[in-house]
């Protein structure tokens, strides 16, 4: 008998220890939280992102703020992403400083940035500024109201973690994506006085010799589902820099929230609580549009909305037909990596200063070199006066299993995240822009050479070869993670 007891007892422990949880398994099950916070201003305010800002009149579609956290048990991941054409840092940063004072959060766990919607109202402190007791900062009415709201999203994203599990996923749309900067047959002349050879859209014509740089065609993408299989969220990243075609006075956030609804709609989330979040993310579209002027121009003008909508709805279905394939897994390792860096900014040479005072000057019907050179000479004279030598910029990675997710506070060249992709160890690899700050364009150092729109000084403000200092510390993050 005990023998039996022995033999009993022995197998009763042998069966503990091999159904023990295993603590470092329980430590990289995923948990997952989203939510959506709306952000959508008062009417009146100007509408930025085109040379006029008329006021706004109309509420097309909100606004929002999409949160998603990711939990291994170790460390948390979380996205805030902002239906806003850019986002200063400080606004970003007092959000950060919210959220370690209230969850002990640090800032290189959160990952900010603006979906570039150019149908909403500045956050760049505009109106009245004050200081909130809660935000510490003077900021405008509106900042102060996104900043809390931006935390409000984090604050129940958090609350609506549950056991989850993740997949990769990735689709070419390239039917969507060209290349807005042309190689003119004949050289043209830029507001400053000079003369380039590059073209930001060109229009449809016959002085067109070919796209200056390539393009991006992935959506890469990753969906969040609870361990039985509920759809949380699904966070996706295209190189397309905005869709437009919105009356004027409207506000709208642009296909990047009308692909979110539409996957919520093609996942058949309907009224599951908490509601399924869909965020599409800007990839590197610095240099990307939606406009191919290799065909004629067409005959027709769109309604408004159409276009917009015919991309967010092409786009979601493609993904959703990837989503079908996804192989999800439940345990994750998760990874974060933050610098600084410091970018000398650049300065007008003696030819610009001599042209910019010739324009201030000039008072006859026709400019002297374009029809911007007076709002040009403006900004260049502001510049010089008041923008410091140098700016401090964040540069934030993340690693989800086999995913690196890099980010750059700038509106990135479509080049840059092709390399960034080339020389990443990752598996999958995708770079979100505008984020964590906004600091005007950035084009590769060959691409400055060419001229155009997003090499005009104050349009991009930085060191020409700061692609290449960024592109290699975010290949130094992603190593690390890896």
């Amino acid at each position: 008998m005990k023998e039996i007891k022995k033999i009993v007892g022995g197998l009763l422990l042998v069966s503990i220890l091999f159904f023990a949880p295993n603590k470092e398994s329980l430590a990289q099950q995923l948990k997952a939280g989203a939510s959506i916070t709306d952000i959508t201003p008062h009417l009146g305010h100007p509408i930025v992102g085109n040379y006029n800002s008329p006021p706004a009149t109309y509420i097309h579609d909100p606004l929002s703020v999409r949160t998603l956290v990711l939990d291994d048990g170790k460390q948390e991941l979380i996205f805030v992403i902002v239906d806003n054409v850019h986002v200063n840092r400080e606004v970003f940063d007092a959000a950060k400083s919210m959220l370690k004072r209230d969850l002990d959060i640090p800032a290189k766990d959160i990952m900010m940035a603006s979906t570039h919607t150019h149908s909403g109202i500045s956050l760049n402190g505009e109106g009245l500024k004050s200081i909130s007791p809660e935000v510490g900062v003077a900021f405008d009415e509106y900042q102060t109201f996104v900043v809390k709201r931006m935390v409000d999203g984090v604050k129940i994203a958090r609350e609506n973690k549950e056991l989850a599990k993740i997949a990769f996923g990735s689709v070419d749309v390239p039917e969507h994506v060209f290349n807005r900067r042309w190689i003119m047959k004949d050289s043209v002349v830029n507001p400053l006085g000079q003369v380039e050879i590059a073209k930001m859209n060109p229009g449809h014509s016959n002085a067109l010799l070919r796209p200056a740089g390539p393009i991006d065609p992935e959506v890469a993408f990753f969906a969040v589902e609870s361990q039985e299989g509920t759809p949380i969220a699904l966070l996706a990243n295209y190189s397309l820099h905005y869709v437009g075609g919105v009356p004027k006075g409207h506000i709208s956030a642009d296909y990047f929230a009308a692909f979110g609804n539409r996957m919520g709609e093609l996942l058949g989330t309907g009224a599951n609580s908490p509601a399924f979040v869909g965020i599409m993310t800007n990839g590197t579209s610095g240099d990307i549009n939606n406009n191919d002027y290799s065909k004629p121009r067409p005959k027709e003008k769109l309604p408004p909305y159409e276009k917009m909508h015919y991309v967010a709805n092409d786009v979601a279905n493609k993904v959703h037909q990837k989503y079908k394939e996804l192989d999800f897994q439940s345990e994750v390792k998760l990874g974060s990596a933050l610098s600084e860096m410091t970018l000398t900014v650049r300065r007008a040479s003696p030819e610009i200063l001599k042209n910019v005072a010739l324009v201030r000057d000039h008072n006859g019907a026709e400019p002297l070199f374009h029809r911007l050179e007076k709002t040009y000479a403006s900004r260049i004279l502001n510049m010089e006066s008041s923008y410091p030598d140098s700016v401090q910029i964040v540069l934030q990675s993340f690693a989800i299993n086999d995913i690196g997710i890099a980010s750059i506070p700038f509106e990135v060249f479509a080049q840059i995240g092709l390399d960034i992709k080339d020389q990443s160890p990752f598996k999958n690899t995708f770079t979100i822009e505008l984020a964590n700050g906004s600091y005007g364009y950035l084009p590769t150092p060959a691409q400055h050479k060419l001229g155009g729109y997003e090499s005009w000084l104050t349009t991009n403000r930085v060191q020409k070869d700061a692609s290449d200092k960024i592109t290699a510390e975010l290949i130094k993050h992603l190593n690390q993670l890896k």
